[in-house]
């Protein structure tokens, strides 16, 4: 097994390395497909990611398609061209889709030179993964969800966690490389005994959109916000995932404590109203983008984020290039990003009280706050989203041209 340390040391992969200013096979544009679980009805990490790879991929003059679910809605524009895949809501689940079977003459038709997986290993994944093997297409896969960890979070399917795993790793084992966003995820997977070639693709930021400039007082006032108070921010999705119980148990304990702050949760789900009967003095302004969101993050103070299922954690990050010190459970994902008493404090997953613990600190201490918001905006700029997506074209251009 192979794990890179740091994003696409190509140096070390013993493939031939290409330059990514012409992504050319015999003469004509690279093609990609990518085959995704869901890619513009969803807003969350994944799709977001996916559809800013495709963006790069286009520039580059890269050939793509994208083959996934639709919807009848849809969250935001999304670049591409995309295929539907036949799908239906997921029963209890309706904002997600169940995928069929990968449309196979249309991936025929369009022949790849590389077919890049960011799904569930489902029937969709099933079906890519028999079509690839059919057509003698290279394959990848992006890892991007602890899927085994969602199913403690419903008791009605926790006990196929150790099975899910199993199926996980046996299938991702399949693929030529296994893209993974932290080396605490890379190191999860080690010690889970995954088999293939796991390779480090860290994500990155716009540190101009995230960026503490865009602290604004007129947003701070037209939500109620005073200017001396410290608010605590929560970014997210709102899934039982999410360990939203978490986040409710320490703001009720700060409570307890007669700690002053005001919270903000930013963002929707299912779960939106069980969180606003536990959290009736919150403000919860629903999914937001562009400059709203710019706002949001750079006019709070504390960004607090209890989930443990995370691979990268994307919000976290645009937390700290905002300028924001962050408390985040000391699991995968989080641990890669926050430097524990530097950006940030990593709180044990699961226990509210050392959340509290934590955030009181920073409520009750502005200096802490500050010089961890500064430390934490000047590691996000480490993470260049044009770096990041340049290196992973290099890796689709070695393997087509290494891989007979």
């Amino acid at each position: 097994m192979i794990a890179e340390s740091v994003a696409f040391r190509d140096a070390d992969s013993g493939l031939e390395q290409v330059p990514c200013r012409r992504p050319d096979i015999a003469g004509r544009p690279l093609r990609i497909a990518i085959v995704a679980s869901s890619y513009n009805f969803i807003s969350d990490g994944v799709a977001l990611t996916l559809n800013r790879l495709v963006g790069y991929l286009e520039k580059q003059g890269v050939e793509v398609r994208v083959f996934a679910p639709v919807s009848s809605t849809t969250s935001f524009p999304a670049p591409g061209i995309i295929v539907p895949v036949p799908s239906i809501a997921l029963p209890g689940r309706g904002e997600y889709r169940l995928a069929f079977a990968l449309p196979y003459d249309e991936i025929k038709a369009f022949s790849p030179d590389l077919i890049h997986i960011a799904l569930a290993p489902d029937y969709l994944g099933f079906t890519t993964l028999r079509a690839a093997r059919k057509l003698g297409i290279p394959l990848v896969a992006s890892y991007h969800t602890r899927y085994e960890t969602y199913l403690k979070h419903y008791w009605y399917v926790a006990c196929f966690e150790t099975a899910l795993k199993r199926y996980l790793s046996a299938y991702y084992a399949k693929c030529l490389e296994i893209y993974v966003p932290t080396q605490s995820m890379i190191d999860i997977l080690q010690a889970d005994g995954q088999k293939g070639k796991l390779v480090l693709w860290q994500r990155g930021v716009d540190s101009d959109q995230f960026n503490p400039g865009h602290r604004s007082v007129q947003w701070r006032t037209d939500h109620g916000i005073g200017p001396e108070e410290t608010v605590i921010l929560l970014v997210s999705r709102l899934v039982r995932e999410k360990q939203l119980g978490v986040f409710s148990e320490t703001l009720r304990k700060l409570n307890d404590k007669d700690v002053p702050y005001r919270a903000v949760v930013v963002g929707d789900g299912p779960e939106r109203v069980t969180l606003e009967r536990a959290l009736p003095q919150a403000i919860f302004t629903g999914f937001l983008r562009g400059q709203e969101l710019s706002m949001a993050y750079a006019s709070s103070d504390i960004f607090v984020f209890p989930s443990e299922t995370e691979t990268f954690g994307n919000v976290t990050l645009e937390a700290m290039a905002s300028g924001l010190a962050c408390v985040c459970a000391n699991a995968s994902g989080s641990r890669s990003l926050v430097l524990d008493g530097v950006t940030g404090f990593l709180a044990r997953p699961g226990d509210a009280e050392d959340f509290a613990f934590r955030v009181q600190q920073l409520t009750l201490d502005s200096t802490l706050r500050a010089g961890m918001a500064a430390a934490g905006r000047a590691r996000a700029l480490a993470f260049s989203w044009d770096q990041t997506m340049s290196s992973l074209l290099n890796h689709y251009m070695a393997l087509v041209r290494n891989t007979p």
